[in-house]
């Protein structure tokens, strides 16, 4: 039985309609396309296609509407996202500085004790150089002390320990002497007693007498006295020395006097 010629024309009709209406919907991004029932005229062919239309219109504000929300979506989360970049560069510049601050207290930590260290050493140092001079001085102190006490040389407290007394300082003064001479004019003079004094010659009529081993009157003594020996006229040391300095100076020598002087 032959085809109706109305019927496929209509046919090529609405197939070209609904192309267009699923085109325009897919680029629009539409969900989905209602196709009806092919109708038998040519005023329903007609109103479909206008309803495709419609559905494409409201299609595209549903688009736009999507577009419009996801840009929306898109710019807060940029904006998050900044947000949470710069929380974190201000977290790491906090961590940094605290690292810094704590590497810089360290540091000053260690200078500190360093300088403590060097400062306990030169003290230390300071303490022993002041003990090692404190020691020396106390070794030289004693090697002086026995050298004095080596060179002080004890005499018997008689008049042959006098008279060598006496002539030790002498020859430390450069006062001439010998042991004999003076011992001569001791024994002439008061017989050996540093006591002993002169009460009846012109020294003792002018208030002067003459003391002493050697009989020297105090004027003589005082002129002559020899340092290191006492100021005591009747010292017999110094009695000696004295007079066989005032000798020495008078005479040459007390070896060269014999009588009264």
């Amino acid at each position: 039985m032959p085809k109706n010629p109305i019927l496929r024309g209509h046919s090529r009709t609405l197939t070209k309609h609904h192309k267009i209406a699923i085109a325009g919907v897919s680029a629009l991004g539409a969900a989905a396309i209602a196709f009806s029932a092919v109708p038998s005229s040519a005023e329903t062919t007609t109103t479909e296609v206008a309803a495709s239309t419609q559905q494409v219109v409201a299609g595209s504000g549903k688009l736009e509407n999507v577009k419009t929300s996801l840009t929306d979506q898109l710019a807060a989360a940029s904006v998050k996202a900044e947000a949470i970049a710069a929380q974190q560069k201000a977290e790491a510049e906090a961590q940094a500085k605290a690292a810094a601050a704590k590497q810089a207290a360290a540091k000053a930590a260690a200078a500190k004790k360093a300088a403590a260290k060097k400062a306990a050493a030169a003290a230390a140092a300071k303490k022993a150089e002041a003990a090692r001079k404190a020691k020396e001085a106390a070794s030289r102190a004693a090697k002086r002390a026995a050298i004095k006490k080596a060179a002080v040389k004890k005499y018997p407290n008689n008049l042959d320990g006098w008279i060598r007394e006496s002539l030790a300082i002498m020859k430390k003064h450069g006062i001439p002497g010998t042991y004999n001479g003076i011992h001569r004019n001791i024994m002439r003079e008061s017989s050996g007693n540093p006591m002993a004094i002169n009460n009846w010659d012109i020294n003792a009529i002018n208030g002067i007498p003459s003391k002493g081993l050697l009989q020297v009157i105090p004027p003589t003594f005082k002129a002559y006295h020899v340092p290191g020996t006492s100021w005591n006229i009747y010292d017999p040391v110094a009695n000696i020395t004295a007079a066989c300095n005032y000798a020495a100076d008078r005479y040459g020598s007390m070896d060269n006097v014999n009588s009264a002087y």
